[in-house]
C-alpha cells in the first residue's frame, strides 16, 4: 500500500499546548498527541510536523510541501484572522489544506470569527479538541 504524506502545520503558540489556557485547549501536547495519531494512521498515512511562530516560515513550508505533499492540515493559530500571506499562500499550492481550529472560534471573540484561510481550503474543522486533527487526517484516507 502506498502511503500517502499528509504534513500537519501549526503556528503561533500552539508549541504551547499542555500549559497553555488548558480550560481551552487541554492539558496534552501537541507532540503526545502526535505520538498518538502517527501510531493510529501508520498503516496508511506518512504524518510530517513542522509548527513555527513566525509567519514567513509557515508559509515558506506550505511552498516547500504544496505540490508534492497529499495533504496539509493548517492551524495557524492567531494568524488565521490577520494573514492575508498565508490564505495567498495556500491559494497558490495545489495540495489541499484542511483548517483546523482546536476551540470553537465562532463561539469566542468576534474577531476569531474570520478567516483568510478557509475560502482557499477543502475544508474546515473547528471546536472539536484535537481531535479535530485526527477528523481531517481520516478525510484523506
Amino acid at each position: 500500500m502506498v502511503h500517502k504524506k499528509i504534513l500537519i502545520l501549526n503556528g503561533p503558540n500552539l508549541n504551547l499546548l499542555g500549559t497553555r489556557e488548558p480550560e481551552i485547549y487541554g492539558h496534552q501536547t501537541f507532540e503526545q498527541f502526535l505520538e498518538i495519531l502517527t501510531e493510529k494512521f501508520k498503516d496508511s498515512l506518512d504524518i510530517a510536523y513542522f509548527q513555527s511562530n513566525e509567519e514567513g516560515a509557515l508559509i515558506n513550508k506550505l511552498h516547500e510541501v504544496g505540490f508534492s505533499y497529499d495533504g496539509i492540515i493548517l492551524n495557524a493559530g492567531g494568524y488565521t484572522h490577520t494573514s492575508i500571506a498565508l490564505g495567498d499562500a495556500v491559494a497558490a499550492i495545489k495540495t489541499p489544506v484542511i483548517e483546523v481550529h482546536i476551540s470553537n472560534v465562532h463561539a469566542r471573540e468576534a474577531f476569531r470569527g474570520h478567516s483568510y484561510l478557509s475560502p482557499n481550503c477543502k475544508g474546515i474543522i473547528v471546536g472539536f479538541g484535537l481531535r479535530g486533527y485526527e477528523l481531517a487526517l481520516n478525510s484523506f484516507q
